[in-house]
């Protein structure tokens, strides 16, 4: 049985987090968890999110019916409950603007594989899924194809969002995301990113499987059709042809 407060309280510390770490400026983001089958705590519109305390948040019915809460709920929660809706396995969901991952996604630049292995083994392929106005449905279901394979997304033009057993692992893939965007933009301007071969590669592969990592880590890579639908390219970063 969830301990209702204790959740309440791990929200409220994931989102000091996203604010200290800039991942969320102003009132930016948003983190929900799936309290039971039938309700799910997540936060307010309008609201910090380095400043929230757990009175601030609210609950939802699967519906996206507010049930509890004296601010109101965000507009965002609809894309968190559709997630929730298709991966059983997930009970939070966690959105933010990390920039360097969204700075890829604003210029619609495929994130490359295999340069870090921290990055292969725990976050796979991690695509960047189409545009879409937020807070209705189509924004919504724009991360479903890629959220069913992987545990992070990149919304073009918008943020990540990253989902979990916890909030606080939910989180943590962000973080992990965006320092390797960043090493990346500092690697390239040095001059040159150099990626494993073929047989590094597949020696990570074989890892991942021997590690149980490969259920949800990316495991399909966004395919050139779904790239092309988001205005999706290599363009600074080639990655090698194996």
């Amino acid at each position: 049985m969830t301990n209702l407060e204790q959740v309440k309280e791990e929200v409220c510390e994931i989102g000091r987090r996203i604010y200290s770490k800039g991942f969320a400026a102003a009132h930016d983001g948003n983190i929900s968890y799936r309290i039971d089958e039938n309700r799910v705590l997540c936060t307010p519109t309008q609201i910090c999110k380095g400043f929230m305390r757990p009175e601030d948040l609210c609950i939802v019915d699967m519906d996206g019916n507010q049930v509890s809460g004296q601010r109101k709920r965000t507009s965002e929660v609809r894309q968190h409950i559709t997630i929730l809706k298709q991966r059983s396995d997930v009970n939070a969901v966690v959105h933010c603007h990390p920039p360097y991952a969204t700075a890829f996604s604003i210029a619609r630049e495929a994130i490359p594989e295999h340069v870090l292995p921290e990055v292969d083994l725990v976050l796979g392929a991690v695509p960047i899924a189409p545009y879409a106005i937020p807070g209705g449905q189509a924004f919504a279901d724009a991360v479903l194809p890629f959220i069913q394979t992987g545990d992070i997304v990149v919304q073009a033009s918008h943020g990540t969002v990253s989902v979990g057993e916890s909030v606080e692992k939910a989180y943590w893939l962000t973080e992990k995301l965006d320092a390797y965007c960043q090493t990346l933009l500092i690697a390239r301007s040095l001059g040159r990113v150099v990626y494993f071969n073929k047989q590094e590669v597949e020696e990570l592969n074989a890892l991942k499987t021997q590690l149980g990592l490969d259920q949800r880590a990316g495991q399909d890579s966004q395919s050139l059709e779904a790239r092309h639908a988001a205005g999706v390219e290599h363009r600074a970063f080639t990655p090698p042809r194996f």
